[in-house]
């Protein structure tokens, strides 16, 4: 039976996509191990899939204190001997890294050993470790067109789940309903976007007024309930989503972040977005994600800072009261998916 390790870690966006290439590999029979850290979210997610993982002892530099630069060669090298290791006892036929912590020595260890070495880069603006690996790497796979030398363009892995939906087409169905609206604020909920969406949908004009969605984030659920009901709106709030194949095919118009996956999973399942980019991530990458889709005319970003009440009742208003618009917005995003 073949074997693949895979190398991805630290935060969502790297290991949600990375188990689902190891569904694949594992219904077509190939045996899969992991390569991480005991810190990251692998650590909970990926034995909770049914994979067997290994850790190696490695944290990211970036705004941390001197002395962990100053200690930085050392933990690489640490790192890169406890990679190799983990490769020489599971011996596998190929090493294919998502991002995270436990990539960049594993990579490095895995050119060292001369095995095979894929890359996947899931967002806009490369990560420092596949930009260095991306130089010595088999093959280099990218989710947005143009991002690394050597790249080719595949999208990020999707749950078929949702690449099997198509759009609502909301100016074709009975219009005896309401327009329905997504609101996500990621996996932990965004503050500002629990607080300012309600207020902004609250001012919609009645006759365009939507259904609701919102996935609150769980710190947050009982304030964002508190505001809808101070509102006088009727809304589903979540504090999370665990089905979200059946949210995304609910949905006419979803709010929500700019996260890599969740601009792949809006192109697959086929729906119009307003996007508002988290103003924190590293190199800005999410606003660099939300241009693609937007460039296709299946999306409208606004930054945080920009974000006031009056744009955006004006956008609601706008789109809520045009299904033409929103059809338009959900067709464009169907045909930018990039599905394999």
């Amino acid at each position: 039976m073949k074997k693949v390790l895979i190398m991805a870690g630290g935060t969502g966006g790297h290991v949600i996509p990375a188990i689902s290439i190891a569904e694949v590999f594992r219904n077509r029979n190939v045996s899969v191990v992991w390569l991480g850290t005991q810190q990251g979210i692998e650590s909970e997610l990926v034995p909770a899939n049914g994979f067997d993982i290994n850790y190696i002892d490695i944290q990211g530099l970036r705004g941390t204190r001197i002395l962990k630069w100053l200690k930085a060669p050392y933990t690489l090298i640490k790192a890169i001997f406890q990679a190799m290791i983990v490769i020489h006892r599971e011996s596998p036929d190929m090493i294919l890294g998502l991002g995270g912590f436990a990539s960049g020595p594993g990579g490095v260890a895995a050119k060292i050993m001369r095995l095979p070495l894929i890359i996947h880069e899931q967002n806009s603006i490369p990560g420092t470790t596949n930009k260095i690996l991306a130089k010595v790497a088999t093959r280099v796979l990218t989710a947005f067109p143009d991002t690394l030398p050597r790249g080719e363009w595949t999208g990020n892995p999707v749950r078929k789940e949702i690449s099997s939906l198509q759009p609502t087409l909301l100016s074709r169905i009975d219009r005896d309903r309401p327009p329905r609206i997504l609101i996500l604020g990621g996996s932990l909920g965004s503050i500002s976007i629990n607080k300012k969406i309600p207020q902004a949908l609250s001012a919609v004009e009645k006759k365009y007024r939507p259904e609701i969605r919102h996935q609150s984030g769980k710190a947050n659920l009982q304030e964002t309930q508190q505001i809808y009901k101070d509102l006088d709106l009727k809304a589903r709030v979540e504090s999370f989503i665990s089905d979200m194949a059946e949210a995304y095919g609910w949905a006419d118009l979803v709010v929500c972040r700019a996260g890599a996956l969740t601009i792949s999973e809006l192109a697959a399942a086929g729906v119009g977005a307003l996007l508002i980019p988290y103003p924190y991530a590293a190199d800005d990458h999410q606003f660099h994600n939300g241009k693609w889709l937007v460039s296709l005319g299946a999306a409208y970003m606004v930054k945080e800072q920009d974000l006031t009440d009056k744009l955006l009742v004006s956008i609601l208003n706008e789109w809520l009261g045009n299904p033409v618009k929103l059809d338009s917005m959900a067709m464009n995003a169907k045909k930018s998916a990039r599905l394999g």
